[in-house]
């Protein structure tokens, strides 16, 4: 069954380019977003982590940290950090997981149990690796974005979604439609009016159900 909603990680032993750990002691208490890719020399792909490496310091204000996914090996990661930085004009910090053999793929449920990498393979063998994992610091998914190998992901979005997971985390709120942060945000029908107000203060009934009040610092 794949990875759910509210469940835990698996807490892997990765490889990576900035050498090996389990993926619960590199998240420790911060946020994380893994975000997977099928091959490197690839170049949606390379637009990706270039987008990744621009947004530091946006990762950095939010106490997140980020780490990529790659099926290929240590030493192709190495040469290709090289491409994503030229083209981005940033540095890419960030590690990326060695995943030639599927295990951390398949164990996220990114691939199927049979699934293998044939000789003269392309990124259409494991075109599926297209995915971004938002995880709490208690190693539970949060969010999780699936794409197509032709769709480009919008790391703007996965900013803006990483803020609104941030502003609701464990409180009794939600975000609505297009929320960016600062907004006002939505009172969780779990709270009737004057429980909200008693935690809230002022609070606006759009509609019975839909309740609205000032965002969180």
């Amino acid at each position: 069954m794949g990875l759910r909603i509210n469940d835990t990680i698996p807490n892997l032993h990765v490889e990576t380019d900035q050498g090996s750990f389990d993926l619960h002691d590199w998240i420790g208490d911060s946020w994380a977003i893994l975000f997977s890719h099928p091959k490197d020399f690839t170049p949606v792909c390379t637009t990706e982590f270039g987008a990744v490496a621009q947004l530091a310091d946006e990762w950095e204000k939010r106490g997140t940290k980020v780490i990529g996914l790659s099926v290929d090996d240590v030493e192709e990661h190495v040469v290709w950090k090289h491409d994503i930085e030229k083209f981005a004009n940033a540095k890419a910090g960030f590690p990326i997981i060695a995943d030639k053999s599927l295990a951390v793929a398949k164990a996220l449920d990114m691939l199927p149990a049979d699934a293998y990498l044939p000789d003269g393979r392309t990124a259409a063998d494991s075109a599926s690796v297209r995915v971004v994992f938002i995880i709490s610091p208690d190693k539970k998914l949060q969010l999780s974005m699936t794409y197509p190998m032709s769709v480009g992901r919008n790391f703007a979005e996965v900013l803006r979604a990483l803020d609104a997971l941030q502003t609701t985390y464990k409180t009794p709120i939600a975000t609505p439609a297009n929320w960016v942060q600062g907004q006002d945000v939505i009172v969780a029908l779990s709270l009737d009016d004057a429980a909200a107000r008693e935690k809230f203060g002022e609070i606006d009934v759009v509609l019975p159900y839909l309740r609205t009040t000032k965002s969180p610092k």
